[in-house]
């Protein structure tokens, strides 16, 4: 049975999939006025603007011209923690500009707007979150970096989809049980792929779950030579469809690699942006979350990633409002998983 909040956070992706998506209401010239002003408050107020693959192009463009970052979550919070700036604007949801401030708790953290969040990480509170843990105390617990500061402070382990099977592969070597959080998607391909045991936390993103087997398998009849490109939150039936399944970056790195001309995406259209970078030339198709495959009326964008323009990046610099702040006792705790994730990663390039 849906809980009110789930009821709500449908209800808003309900009607964001449902409003017709015109281009952003600014002239040319406004834009480029914004986009000035930015440039300029960046330098004055040494900060460096980080933004995520499912962020509006403009600002992905715009954190590419001026030093900073466009990526997926985890290098997200390499480059805040590397950076030399004092302060970082990071254009996302509020789990990032946390994840940020607990890894660089003596620089400044604003967001173009606070109250942009994650189903994921509203639907794992830290009360019900911790008495799950409680109750299986001989499981290692890890959780997507698409939860709290306070989900992370209880976990063993932070982990992104882009390290996610390495880590519980890790685990698994060393005869580990696991708890997992809070997406029951990811976590299901995750334990498919180890073998391990595993005890699932119920959670979802309410944007990668409204894509469809129907919707791609129709897509495929009209376009037939077009490889399918999945990120792991998306329920079973899509991902066994797919010719990759992967995080956003991994997502880019198959549209580059792969030999096909024509892609079907499974994740957030935003990404497109940097996918025509990487693969110029090659086309790129909206997996349907509505209608009925190539007539689909309306295709995947976050409604909480939306909520970041060129307006409130701007209002950001200008007012500092929106400032990410993390008790210091959580910054230690929480810290613990997130660093192990980083050195793990470390290791594995190494």
């Amino acid at each position: 049975m849906l809980s009110q909040q789930d009821i709500s956070d449908r209800i808003l992706i309900q009607e964001h999939f449902a409003k017709e998506h015109l281009p952003l209401d600014m002239t040319i010239e406004q834009v480029e006025e914004h986009r000035q002003k930015i440039k300029q408050l960046l330098k004055e107020k040494d900060a460096c603007l980080v933004a995520h693959y499912y962020t509006d192009p403009v600002l992905q463009q715009l954190a590419d011209e001026t030093g900073g970052c466009v990526s997926d979550s985890l290098e997200m919070a390499r480059f805040g923690n590397a950076h030399e700036a004092s302060t970082l604007v990071v254009a996302g949801v509020k789990f990032m500009g946390e994840t940020a401030k607990i890894l660089t708790p003596e620089k400044k953290v604003v967001m173009p707007t606070i109250e942009a969040t994650c189903s994921l990480d509203i639907g794992c509170p830290i009360d019900e979150f911790s008495a799950f843990c409680d109750a299986h105390p001989d499981h290692e617990v890890v959780v997507y970096a698409n939860t709290s500061a306070a989900v992370k402070a209880r976990a063993d382990w932070v982990v992104t989809s882009s390290i996610a099977l390495q880590v519980v592969e890790h685990l698994a070597d060393q005869g580990k049980k696991v708890i997992w959080a809070p997406d029951k998607h990811l976590g299901t391909y995750v334990q498919r792929q180890t073998g391990i045991e595993m005890l699932m936390w119920d959670g979802a993103c309410i944007v990668h779950e409204e894509f469809k087997a129907k919707g791609i398998l129709d897509l495929k009849k009209v376009y037939p030579e077009a490889a399918v490109l999945v990120h792991p939150e998306s329920p079973d039936a899509v991902v066994e469809l797919a010719d990759a399944v992967g995080s956003t970056t991994q997502i880019i790195n198959a549209a580059r690699d792969l030999p096909n001309e024509q892609f079907i995406v499974a994740t957030d259209k935003a990404i497109f942006y940097k996918m025509q970078q990487a693969a110029p030339g090659k086309q790129f198709i909206e997996a349907p979350t509505g209608g009925s495959g190539a007539t689909c009326r309306s295709c995947a964008h976050c409604p909480w990633m939306a909520m970041n323009g060129l307006e409130s990046v701007l209002h950001a610099l200008e007012t500092g409002k929106d400032e990410i702040f993390v008790d210091e006792e959580l910054i230690v705790d929480a810290r613990k998983p997130l660093q192990r994730m980083l050195d793990f990663s470390a290791s594995l390039k190494g």
